[in-house]
């Protein structure tokens, strides 16, 4: 399949949003957002792609095909990272500056707050499992890995984790938590089908272990380590690291094209969109984007599992 939609790359530190075309590897429109956008989101019913504005308190809701403004939610606080759960009824945001989790009911167009909870310190990734009953999320400062109930929206259990805990992503099974260590050089992997979670393995991947993005297949998945400047694969089910690509710039975020064979990450200290080929292991595009970006997203892609 052809992509056709625009990758979008959201530049944290210049509150803007580049657009990117896949086919001639052009910035094409860049635009403003509020300030410190992190982390963007697919409604649904895939009509919109909500940004997360941290610093501004707001969400901005923009067309997917086309990045045309839709609506601007205000009154979010700081809504660093952001999720919906599987069963469409909760929108989850991770209040970084904050240290609160945000839970709203979502009735398909508007949120209501339903709780507000207390965590660690920076509060930073979150994750759902695929029953949309529990919310995990990483604690950046507190190095700890947090549970919610979301029937009652009350702590489960918290662990402690590795040095800064960031991106955190479940297996299809959900038997296994990753959670990569941007403070370390790896990732851990938690069983949590107990009542508490079991560390089971940390495994090597590169320094400043940070972004997950699943390779498509429900068995691999891509970590970005920020400060090795690479990219590895890790194997889910030997829990194994089988291929690294190189990554300049300091790599955060990812997306990846939908036949698989190309990684788009956001070349954080570069101010860069850089696309690696994962046949040759090479980058093959470079493109000029704004400050510091972070988000990188495009409706054109593989699977999310």
């Amino acid at each position: 399949m052809a992509q056709t939609a625009p990758i979008f790359v959201l530049n944290s530190l210049e509150a803007s949003v580049s657009l990117v075309d896949p086919v001639t590897w052009k910035e094409t429109r860049r635009f403003a957002t509020g300030k410190e956008p992190h982390h963007l989101y697919l409604t649904p019913d895939e009509k919109s792609l909500i940004i997360a504005n941290a610093l501004s308190d707001s969400l901005l809701f923009v067309d997917p095909r086309t990045g045309a403004v839709q609506r601007t939610v205000r009154g979010i606080l700081d809504p660093y990272h952001l999720r919906f759960s599987p069963d469409m009824k909760w929108f989850v945001t991770a209040a970084n500056r904050l240290n609160h989790i945000d839970i709203y009911r979502w009735d398909g167009a508007e949120l209501t707050l339903a709780k507000r909870i207390s965590t660690g310190k920076t509060p930073s990734h979150l994750w759902i499992n695929s029953s949309s009953t529990t919310v995990y999320a990483t604690m950046q400062e507190s190095d700890e890995l947090v549970a919610i109930d979301i029937a009652t929206q009350a702590i489960k259990w918290r662990s402690k984790t590795g040095s800064l805990p960031a991106d955190i992503f479940g297996s299809a099974d959900d038997r296994f938590l990753l959670v990569a260590l941007t403070g370390g050089t790896g990732v851990e992997f938690y069983d949590v089908t107990g009542a508490l979670p079991k560390l089971v393995k940390t495994l090597p991947t590169g320094a400043g272990a940070h972004a997950f993005r699943a390779a498509g297949d429900k068995r691999h998945l891509y970590v970005s380590n920020r400060v090795a400047n690479t990219i590895s694969k890790i194997d889910m089910l030997t829990q194994q690291v089988v291929d690294n690509y190189p990554a300049p710039g300091g790599p955060d975020c990812m997306d990846l094209s939908p036949d698989g064979k190309l990684i788009y990450v956001a070349s954080r200290w570069a101010r860069k969109l850089t696309v690696i080929d994962t046949s040759t292991r090479k980058v093959v595009r470079s493109v000029n984007v704004g400050h510091s970006p972070h988000g990188v997203w495009t409706l054109d892609h593989a699977p999310r599992q």
